[in-house]
């Protein structure tokens, strides 16, 4: 496309949930079927309300990336269907991909289980060294572990319908 072109785009799908009325909760995202015909289901893990409450610090974040992507890899039951935990760019939560048909509800003892690792850690932050990491210092474990604890004591503890379903 020639600079300068201006053409019109589908707007993609998770641009078209109300954030202003999205909760806290796991959200099937999308469901894609790759060439072989496995089916890898996007999860959105919504930590904060969005537009509503502060989102999380980046250094949280990352953080907790490291440490829920190396807990996700290394579980002894769902490790071989993990394909990808990342932290969103408006910093309001992560993304996980997983390979299988899924439902939020699929995954709910897994994520708490996630935070549950997240809130007691203790130790050397797996991959956060110069050599490991291209930001290696820009982590708050901390602030991890408290994200980590307010999920599950306010949402994943008692999670309801409005936590597993985007708005409609």
């Amino acid at each position: 496309m020639p600079p300068g072109l201006f053409y019109i785009m589908k707007k993609i799908a998770s641009f078209t949930i109300d954030h202003n009325r999205l909760q806290r909760g796991i959200f099937v995202s999308r469901k894609d079927t790759t060439p072989a015909g496995d089916i890898i289901t996007t999860f959105d893990i919504r930590m904060t309300l969005p537009n509503r409450q502060p989102a999380l610090r980046p250094e949280a974040l990352h953080a907790m990336e490291h440490l829920v992507a190396t807990f996700l890899r290394n579980h002894p039951i769902w490790s071989h269907r993990i394909v990808y935990w990342g932290p969103m760019g408006c910093c309001t939560g992560n993304y996980l991909l997983i390979q299988g048909d899924l439902s939020a509800a699929d995954i709910v003892p897994l994520i708490s289980e996630a935070m549950t690792f997240v809130a007691g850690f203790r130790g050397q932050i797996p991959g956060a060294t110069p050599r490991d990491c291209g930001n290696y210092s820009f982590m708050d474990l901390p602030l991890a572990q408290q994200a980590a604890r307010t999920f599950l004591d306010e949402v994943l503890a008692d999670i309801k319908p409005e936590n597993l379903s985007y708005p409609e």
